[in-house]
């Protein structure tokens, strides 16, 4: 990496740096007024935080067309509106794919939802500014901590649905990495992994999710990330070394075989789970079609 790739790459996270304490500022200050306890000024306070973060968001996009720009190539539907309610599934290889979707997705869906590690809400700004902005923070408990402690054990599924009931009132787009966890060789061949490219999905945070939002989320949005060349980090992503992404997406109803009791109902559990392995599985070959078509063009 060059010297001036390195500079770029250190006036890049300067404008990303200053550009989240502008935003923060006005998000945590309506995040504040939405604590007033009256339908109405939630509902207008949940406008108002949505459209800063979208703005935030924006303004990032023009930081990147600036110092590092990045070819998007995208694939597959793109038919979207901002008055629907979508859950958004993909795979999670890097810090970077989060950057991705909101530069594919930012004024053409509701604003992302991430589900966020509980631990994140401690970074610096950035934690607080997800709070404001209702992102919900799941706290999962090992095995275990569940038998040291066996209250625990349904807690994760209260905060998710908790979580969710906020995201009735408005139309939102609820972002899940069903494999839990960046993907890694080292993780791939610890699971034993049955895909070639991908972690195996966990199904509980999706189908909690869906059984939460009821008939408000209709549509499913699933998308594949895939780098040519290697996975970068942030940095980087900021210094310019990334030039080419594919981001194929493909569009569908939400089954109502999908929504059920995933934690009592036994054989809709085993269902679900399936459902989900095929479009892992469906995923996969995605991600292989478009590996074969980078080695084509190299």
């Amino acid at each position: 990496m060059s010297l001036f790739s390195k500079i770029k790459g250190c006036i890049a996270f300067i404008c990303y740096f200053l550009n989240t304490i502008f935003w923060t500022v006005p998000i945590l200050v309506f995040s504040i007024v939405k604590l007033i306890p009256v339908a109405i000024v939630q509902k207008i306070c949940s406008y108002i935080l949505d459209n800063c973060a979208t703005a935030w968001i924006s303004v990032n996009n023009v930081v990147e067309s600036i110092f590092h720009p990045v070819r998007i190539h995208i694939t597959g539907d793109r038919t979207f509106s901002e008055q629907e309610w979508y859950m958004v599934i993909a795979n999670h290889q890097s810090w970077v794919d989060i950057l991705i979707l909101q530069r594919v997705f930012n004024r053409k869906i509701p604003f992302l939802k991430f589900f966020l590690k509980q631990e994140l809400i401690y970074v610096p700004i950035l934690g607080l500014a997800w709070w404001a902005l209702d992102f919900p923070f799941m706290r999962r408990y090992s095995s275990a901590e569940l038998r040291k402690n066996p209250k625990l054990k349904g807690k994760d599924i209260e905060i998710t649905r908790k979580a969710c009931e906020k995201f009735k009132t408005k139309p939102v787009s609820v972002m899940n990495f069903v494999e839990g966890t960046r993907f890694s060789n080292a993780k791939h061949h610890k699971q034993q992994s049955p895909f070639k490219h991908l972690l195996k999905p966990k199904a509980g945070g999706m189908a909690f999710a869906l059984s939460a939002m009821g008939e408000h989320i209709n549509t499913l949005v699933d998308v594949t990330i895939y780098y040519p060349e290697q996975v970068p980090s942030y940095w980087q992503y900021i210094c310019g070394a990334l030039k080419d992404v594919h981001v194929h997406i493909h569009v569908s109803d939400i089954p109502h075989s999908m929504r059920g009791d995933y934690l009592q109902d036994r054989e809709f559990k085993i269902d679900f789970q399936e459902q989900l392995n095929q479009l892992w599985l469906k995923k996969d070959q995605q991600l292989q079609v478009l590996a074969d078509e980078a080695k084509r063009k190299a």
